[in-house]
């Protein structure tokens, strides 16, 4: 892109260059500014549903993984308020499941933990809600723990748009609200869900996990052990846009 041509905007008093039809988040991580994000994966549709990637552009809140980069405005990313923010919005997520960090065979390749590190989190703050809720082994591959889902969204999204099959969806709402899936039974065996889906292999917890691969990799080997989320997640997208720009 030519000098002339070339649209800006400004992320905390830094200007970020970004191409027609890429969101604020895009932009961000293409130029190597990091923002905290759970929902998000750049290879699949956007959802907001986090709300970790919040921003304040030209004074008011949006979700940067759907606001549309505009030339000119002014986004604020790092600051104290929004820092808080995602803080709590991590901490009501650990205390609304059963997430044991220390024994969970995710450790160490968990974007909710690795996130709760990147946002200085030092305790969950919340009364935990232990709640009680069913873990579907019945797949002979496939192990589907909802006391670690975050409810993200993802499987549901990749599954009806990339692997065309909608086995699952979400029902419920509010603190009800959980993942279900679409079979007679309501369990995966009896489902089109298969080990190779795209919707089993981008769970960013351990919700969706493959049996007989527990602790192949050992904690202190794993991807977030290796480099922090922030680090990790800038690197994957920049190499993802110099493959897309290749």
């Amino acid at each position: 892109m030519s000098p002339d041509t070339r649209r800006t905007f400004l992320l905390d008093g830094v200007e970020i260059p970004f191409r027609e039809g890429q969101t604020v988040f895009d932009a961000a991580m293409a130029a190597g500014v990091y923002i905290p994000h759970l929902c998000h994966n750049p290879d699949f549709e956007p959802h907001s549903s986090c709300r970790l990637c919040t921003v304040i552009v030209n004074g008011r809140p949006f979700a940067s993984c759907t606001q549309p980069a505009v030339a000119g405005q002014e986004v604020r990313s790092d600051t104290p308020e929004l820092q808080e923010m995602r803080r709590a919005l991590t901490q009501m997520l650990l205390v609304e499941g059963n997430h044991y960090c220390p024994s969970c065979e995710k450790s160490g390749a968990c974007r909710l933990q690795a996130t709760a590190y990147a946002v200085g989190l030092q305790d969950n703050h919340f009364p935990q809600f232990f709640p009680h809720r069913d873990v579907d082994a019945s797949h002979p591959d496939i192990i589907f723990d909802r006391d670690r889902c975050i409810l993200c969204g993802l499987c549901v999204r990749i599954s009806r748009t990339v692997d065309r099959k909608n086995v699952f969806t979400m029902t419920g709402r509010g603190i009800q609200t959980t993942i279900v899936v679409d079979s007679p039974s309501g369990l995966l065996a009896d489902s089109r869900v298969s080990r190779d889906d795209e919707a089993v292999q981008h769970c960013p917890v351990g919700a969706l996990m493959m049996k007989g691969g527990a602790f192949a990799v050992p904690i202190g080997e794993r991807l977030y052990d290796k480099a922090p989320i922030s680090e990790d997640s800038v690197a994957q997208f920049q190499a993802r846009e110099a493959r897309l720009n290749g």
